[in-house]
């Protein structure tokens, strides 16, 4: 019972997205579940299934004349139904619920995207500050998702996964005021 995931992140301003590509942005009153896995199973792959999940982020700056007075910033955690996908025969409750911890960690990613963005301050280095951080998020992200994975041995270590369970939701909280 192999997992794999894949995590997309994708940079609004330079990196264009289909605009007809199929999205679901993270909601704690919505959790996913296997109808919502569209894409086409690898046939090479031993993992039963694929979540994939990213931060979509985009921002736009404020100018008078060419000195930068304010900026906004727009971060979400999505998922995409297109590129996931499951074996149907091999699938249970137990997997979905490791995937939807996937997708809960891109969430928790975004609420410290969200922290660290509200702690800038408007100056002429803004958009390199946003950029970086970005960078560095989506690095965190990505490691911490690989340690989910090796750490429960993409779900099969139950006593791992519970604790992964129970220490996403404890860092979801600590974070609630940034959530999406």
């Amino acid at each position: 019972m192999q997992i794999k995931h894949l995590i997309i992140s994708i940079f609004l301003l330079f990196v264009g997205s289909s605009s007809n590509e199929e999205t679901i942005a993270w909601s704690n009153m919505r959790k996913l579940t296997w109808k919502d896995f569209k894409g086409s199973p690898n046939p090479n792959s031993d993992a039963v299934a694929l979540t994939a999940s990213g931060i979509t982020f985009g921002y736009s700056v404020k100018t008078a004349g060419k000195r930068i007075i304010g900026y906004k910033t727009s971060v979400q955690a999505h998922f995409y139904p297109d590129k996931s996908w499951y074996l149907s025969e091999k699938a249970d409750d137990y997997i979905l619920a490791h995937e939807q911890l996937h997708f809960d960690i891109t969430e928790l990613y975004v609420r410290k995207f969200k922290q660290q963005l509200k702690r800038l301050v408007v100056n002429q280095n803004i958009k390199t500050q946003m950029k970086q951080i970005h960078i560095a998020i989506n690095e965190a992200l990505d490691k911490t998702q690989k340690m989910y994975d090796q750490q429960t041995n993409h779900s099969i270590n139950v006593e791992a996964q519970y604790y992964w369970e129970n220490y996403i939701k404890e860092e979801l909280k600590k974070l609630d005021t940034f959530k999406s």
